[in-house]
This record gives C-alpha cells, sequence and structure tokens, in this order.
C-alpha cells in the first residue's frame, strides 16, 4: 500500500492572526453547526465535515484554504480530502479552536 506524502501545512492559532485580513485566503471551519453556535472565527465559513463532499464546491481552489475544527483532527482530515480534489493552498489550524485565543462571534 502506497501512502500519500501529507500535502498541506499546520498553522498555528497564533499564525492565523497575521492572515485574517488576507482576501485571498479562505477559512473553512468544519465542526457541525451546533459547535459552531458556540463561537467561531468571523470570517469562516461552515462547511460541516459531514457535508463538504457535497458542498466542496464552495471552495475555491485558487485561494489559500484554512481548515478549522476543535482541536485539529477534522480538519486534517478535510485537507486530505481536498488535497485528493487537486487543491494545493491547504493549511490545517493545529490544535483548532481549543487554542484559539482570538475573537469569536456567536451564533
Amino acid at each position: 500500500m502506497f501512502i500519500k506524502e501529507q500535502t498541506w501545512k499546520d498553522i498555528t492559532p497564533a499564525d492565523m492572526t497575521n492572515i485574517l485580513d488576507r482576501d485571498d485566503v479562505e477559512f473553512i471551519d468544519v465542526r457541525e453547526r451546533d459547535e459552531v453556535q458556540a463561537g467561531r472565527i468571523a470570517k469562516a465559513k461552515n462547511i460541516p465535515l459531514s457535508e463538504l463532499v457535497e458542498r466542496v464546491k464552495e471552495i475555491d481552489p485558487h485561494k489559500v484554504t484554512v481548515c478549522i475544527c476543535r482541536s485539529g483532527n477534522r480538519s486534517s482530515q478535510a485537507c486530505a480530502y481536498l488535497s485528493s480534489l487537486g487543491y494545493t493552498k491547504l493549511y490545517n489550524m493545529a490544535g483548532g479552536m481549543l487554542e484559539w485565543d482570538g475573537d469569536i462571534v456567536k451564533g
């Protein structure tokens, strides 16, 4: 069995604050809706991992994509899936929302 090399990079929550205002970056929160209700990064679009296959066309393959979840596990799965489709500008927010200490939007 061949294991494909990881094609995305991890980004720390601290590094995320440096790119929040960039127009060429898309933030995708792959948590379920009930988790997002408790708080999310304002610029993040919620596409739950369970809906990613059906909604993948909502993600621009030409932009940098940062995937976010609670701890970094589901977001790395999202990165793996997007990578398998040919997305190349992928980042996983390591530590997820558990490590995020920036501003959040509730609801």
